[in-house]
């Protein structure tokens, strides 16, 4: 997915003051507002990484937002309830511009130059429009075939394990979503295991060392694909990316050439690997879902939109920085580059928006989630990742009518930092 999807930022050097609040033993014109009370994530330590949905609900039912330190070390305000996450997404005054980030917060992007994710209209619209006719409706749909018979391969060689025990995450959730989108993009050679890594310690990890390390390593393959479409182009999309012509005669910088192909791979896979696994997690542990999807096998569709909404592959999206002062309920997060983090999860699970939103129901009436994000930076991906999501399921479960959890639910290690949501692992068993 290249929308709301892949968090470029990591921590780095000491953060200062809070963005916005006046120096220590400053002067200053009179009174300042003080800033709320600071609630550490990052104190919770597995217990919020394992289930965030209840800190986060317990949050909202004391204000839409709330200065937070963010497991990756960086201090955050963060937005919860449904229509206030729903307005932030959508609020010209909360820039994707890195330009605009307090030098005090003490990050660094992670991803290899500029991309739509990270700029404000007009560059965002024009890189948009570049990749955007790659996306639509009618051209994923012309991938479905493809899409099937990857999935077939990749369950058919699951199946063939002697003992009946497999990582789906290994065996399915990962491999899918990758290879196809190295084949759209035209990269068949790429080392996909030693990327994989890469990504996971750029999007998840809150080590500040192994996350730049990652970023330096990602950068060099992502120069290598880049140069490798200049010598020899095809008909890939890094080719038509090389040569892309704008409305205006303008062509991509390097550094928006660079930054765009690392988005469209990472985004490409990261998530959708989480929306794959975090489907069949939730079929796993309700029965009755299950057993409906297994008698008709059109629900697929239903079952990945509300796994998109009990629990998203994203819990909060890529960074917004404030530009002014922004008030949000009784609370005004101030200016200056502000870090903004909407919450996704918890707005998708909103009773005021979403009654019984604490249910995993198929039956639910799709839409108006925000798992996609919303506004000018909704995921442009959507379409490729559902179209993955319920091929994987239908695939599954034809091919394999006993699929069982293999591990109890309450033991599966999930993805760190507070943007991922999905398991690391998922153990998984069937009749061999």
């Amino acid at each position: 997915m290249t929308g709301e999807t892949v968090n470029t930022a990591e921590p780095g050097g000491t953060p200062g003051p809070a963005p916005g609040a006046p120096a220590e033993g400053s002067a200053g014109g009179g009174p300042h507002p003080a800033l709320p009370p600071l609630v550490d994530l990052a104190a919770l330590g597995e217990e919020f990484t394992r289930d965030p949905y209840r800190v986060y609900a317990g949050l909202r039912a004391r204000g839409p937002v709330h200065r937070v330190r963010m497991p990756e070390g960086a201090e955050a305000w963060l937005v919860v309830g449904y229509a206030e996450a729903r307005a932030a997404l959508a609020d010209p005054r909360l820039s994707k511009d890195w330009e605009n980030a307090s030098p005090s917060l003490g990050l660094r992007s992670v991803a290899s130059g500029a991309h739509m994710l990270n700029s404000d209209p007009p560059r965002h619209s024009r890189l948009r429009r570049l990749v955007a006719g790659e996306f639509t409706p009618r051209r994923v749909e012309a991938l479905r075939p493809r899409v099937e018979e990857m999935a077939g391969g990749l369950v058919d060689a699951m199946l063939a394990a002697p003992d009946g025990r497999a990582d789906l995450v290994s065996a399915l959730s990962f491999p899918l979503p990758m290879a196809v989108i190295c084949e759209l993009l035209g990269v068949p050679d790429l080392d996909r295991e030693a990327f994989r890594e890469l990504s996971d310690a750029m999007v998840t990890s809150t080590d500040r060392a192994r996350r730049a390390a990652a970023t330096e390593a990602a950068s060099q393959v992502i120069a290598g694909l880049v140069e490798s479409r200049r010598r020899d182009p095809g008909e890939d999309l890094v080719s038509a990316l090389v040569r892309a012509t704008g409305e205006d005669g303008s062509r991509l910088t390097d550094h928006e050439l660079m930054g765009t192909v690392w988005l469209l791979l990472v985004a490409g896979f990261e998530t959708t690997v989480n929306l794959i696994s975090n489907a069949v997690l939730a079929l796993l542990t309700h029965p009755g879902a299950l057993a409906e999807v297994r008698a008709d096998p059109s629900l697929a569709d239903r079952a990945v939109e509300e796994t998109l909404r009990w629990d998203g592959p994203v819990a909060t999206p890529t960074y917004r920085f404030t530009t002014e002062p922004v008030a949000v309920g009784a609370t005004v997060i101030p200016g200056g580059g502000a870090l903004v983090l909407p919450c996704l999860a918890d707005a998708d699970r909103d009773p005021a928006r979403f009654p019984g939103g604490e249910d995993f129901d198929l039956h639910r009436p799709p839409g108006g989630h925000l798992a996609f994000g919303h506004g000018i930076h909704h995921c442009l991906g959507a379409p490729l990742a559902r179209l993955e999501g319920r091929t994987a399921l239908r695939v599954l479960l034809d091919r394999c009518p006993d699929l069982a959890l293999d591990a109890h639910p309450a033991a599966l290690s999930h993805r760190g930092g507070m943007m991922m949501r999905g398991p690391r692992r998922l153990p998984v068993r069937w009749r061999a």
